[in-house]
């Protein structure tokens, strides 16, 4: 992947549950590659002078040398640098590269915070590099394209900043570091296995690094969890080599505590229960952000019924409910179980909301055949989107709106194409900067059915 810090975000819904499991700054969208084609000689540490002329989903800029495309780490386009190929062979139709010269530097360009947010460092910052209102303009720039391209939708949109960060430092709440043979915690480079000590990491809470996870000796441990929530004290999981070793602080199976968050939105306040290695927002303001966003963009009523898909512990099932009432209803599915049991746990009393341990379109199957219908769906699918059979169901259940928060602009880009044959259009859509000086980008679109 791109984010060296933390793999929450793959697999399944963002709100509550596990994570697909990787090690810190590796690839965690990406299958098994390809071998490479015989007798294609390898580009690797090839070198050349090139202007970059765009910005491509993933952070990287494009860049063209003899025709063959190269994409970019530690550019901006604009630039004129000095590349090393880091992958790729002789045809074909790309290769990755690193800036390690910059020649003609644009005016965004500025000196990283960290010193190993760097070609050959940390896989975790894409654009420490560059400033604030460039990177969200990038970010933007992805979106757009994306929307152009898979849904064949042109939309201006702009890239809004989240409250809790410090000029877009100190917001990543829960970091999941890899551990090295000599027991010292820190982060991966791309596509590597290699571990990078650390002393800091300047996008990390103070209270993250300050619980002292990279000065500790992790010996017999393959990575580090650490949690720093918004209530109580940052919580450290080790996560040992071996499968069966059993580590326990204060007498709880680690990757059994958990942590308590608290949502205070304009618009509704609540607490959550969440195990420590689940999901949950890792940008301070980002969970408060998404409900305030979210509901004005459904504008639920009394009475409603409404859906939360890949729900988690129930971020925006827990204030619809609020909002439709005793005589409304809201179903939240969600595929991970301890999600489920804390939402259930939290909400014996409420009537009105039933919760679902499931696969959302497997849940989703005996609503349409059985001719239900809905007023209002939010969802919040992993990375890979929600696919063409949630949303065919979602369509067949006839909402007067959908909510759909993306982690990936690609992903939501290929879902509004599948909606818009099933009679709904975009008709709002704003993406937030929860992941400052990385690629990653939060969207937020509202679908509605077609004039």
């Amino acid at each position: 992947m791109s984010d060296g810090h933390d793999a929450r975000r793959d697999g399944r819904g963002r709100s509550g549950g596990p994570r697909r499991e990787r090690s810190a700054g590796g690839d965690r969208r990406r299958g098994r590659e390809r071998p490479p084609a015989p007798n294609k000689e390898s580009l690797v540490g090839a070198e050349a002078e090139l202007d970059l002329t765009d910005i491509a989903h993933g952070g990287r800029c494009v860049g063209r040398v003899e025709g063959q495309v190269v994409f970019v780490r530690h550019g901006i386009p604009g630039e004129r640098v000095r590349a090393v190929v880091t992958k790729g062979r002789e045809g074909d139709r790309f290769v990755f590269a690193d800036a390690v010269e910059v020649l003609t530097p644009s005016e965004d360009r500025v000196e990283p915070r960290c010193p190993v947010a760097v070609p050959g460092g940390c896989g975790g910052c894409d654009f420490q590099h560059v400033t604030l209102p460039r990177q969200r303009h990038l970010k933007a720039q992805v979106v757009r394209t994306q929307l152009s391209r898979l849904a064949k939708i042109d939309r201006d949109l702009e890239v809004r900043p989240v409250p809790g960060d410090t000029d877009g430092l100190r917001w990543r709440t829960r970091v999941e570091f890899a551990v090295d043979e000599a027991g010292r915690a820190g982060l991966r480079p791309q596509r590597s296995h290699d571990v990078i000590p650390l002393a800091d990491c300047p996008i990390a809470t103070e209270g993250v690094v300050g619980t002292g996870v990279l000065d500790a000796d992790w010996s017999g441990m393959r990575a580090v969890d650490v949690v720093a929530p918004s209530v109580g004290e940052p919580t450290l999981v080790p996560i040992p080599v071996e499968d069966d070793v059993v580590v326990e602080i204060d007498g709880v199976e680690a990757g059994e505590q958990c942590v308590v968050e608290h949502v205070d939105a304009a618009a509704w306040q609540g607490d959550f229960e969440v195990h420590a290695r689940g999901f949950w927002q890792v940008h301070p303001g980002a969970a408060a952000t998404f409900v305030d966003h979210v509901l004005g963009l459904l504008r639920p009523e009394p009475g409603e019924r409404a859906l939360d898909l890949y729900a988690g512990v129930g971020l925006f099932a827990r204030a619809i409910v609020d909002a439709v009432g005793p005589d409304g209803a809201v179903l939240a599915i969600e595929g991970d179980e301890r999600a489920c049991v804390s939402l259930a746990a939290l909400t014996p009393d409420v009537e009105q909301l039933e919760v679902r341990h499931g696969d959302v379109a497997r849940e989703l199957a005996p609503l349409v055949e059985g001719g239900d219908e809905v007023d209002l769906v939010v969802l919040d699918p992993p990375r890979t989107g929600a696919g063409a059979d949630v949303v065919q169901a979602l369509a067949a259940l006839h909402p007067r709106a959908i909510a759909y928060v993306a982690c990936d602009p690609a992903a939501l880009a290929r879902d509004i194409a599948t909606a818009a044959g099933h009679g709904y259009e975009l008709a709002d859509v704003v993406a937030f900067d929860a992941f400052p000086m990385t690629h990653h980008v939060e969207t937020i679109a509202l679908l509605v059915p077609s004039a």
